[in-house]
């Protein structure tokens, strides 16, 4: 499968989960596919929205992204704002963050079938403004919703013909949690084994990936 048929139906206005994070775990090669592809009005759930080693930001610099959630969106461009800045200085892409904690567990409420939670995180920040919350014990919550996707694009190291995955250290990131919230899992991997990965060593079942794509040690 070539990274073009990877990201295949993908569609205008779909919400794309991507994982990545301190620059591991980037699914740059399907990312770039997506690019190609041109879906306009995207959602994008990335822990980033502009960090240096990923290429979302050729997604936001084409025009195809309509809103960014996120938990970190300062730009990395020392010579002026990045594309997702200048856009959203200009009122032409939506912003949503999140605490970095709360980005990632309303993706796994997500996954788990959990409509909204309460956590204590954010409570009497600006990040609770319009939020509904509530008091349990000594301690005040806010009411967080969960995030799904139509679209995964996660990055591992070996997949086997399963679907099942390992991924390298810290690449595993956002990964797992973004394949159980999306309805389209496509995963960018290192190498492929025509052989099972031993049940102990996985760590992503392939109940959980729809498609993959060899990237080979290519970022």
């Amino acid at each position: 499968m070539t990274a073009a048929e990877a990201v295949a139906g993908i569609l205008d206005g779909a919400t794309v989960m991507l994982s990545g994070f301190a620059g591991a775990g980037f699914s740059n090669q399907l990312v770039a596919a997506l690019r190609d592809l041109g879906p306009r009005n995207l959602t994008l759930v990335v822990n980033s929205a502009t960090h240096r080693l990923s290429n979302t930001h050729e997604l936001i610099a084409a025009g195809m992204v309509r809103k960014v959630i996120c938990s970190a969106a300062r730009g990395h461009d020392k010579s002026g704002l990045s594309a997702f800045e200048q856009l959203y200085k200009d009122g032409k892409i939506e912003l949503e963050v999140l605490p970095q904690g709360t980005f990632v567990e309303s993706i796994r409420a997500g996954g788990a079938g959990i409509p909204a939670y309460f956590t204590p995180t954010g409570f009497g920040t600006d990040l609770a403004a319009g939020k509904e919350t509530r008091r349990f014990g000594e301690r005040d919550y806010v009411l967080e919703a969960a995030i799904t996707g139509d679209a995964a694009l996660i990055r591992a190291d070996v997949a086997d013909r399963w679907g099942n995955l390992t991924f390298r250290h810290a690449q595993q990131n956002f990964g797992p949690a973004m394949a159980t919230a999306s309805k389209l899992v496509v995963a960018e991997v290192r190498a492929f084994s025509e052989v099972p990965i031993p049940p102990e060593q996985v760590q992503l079942s392939g109940v959980f990936v729809d498609r993959i794509y060899v990237a080979g040690d290519g970022a």
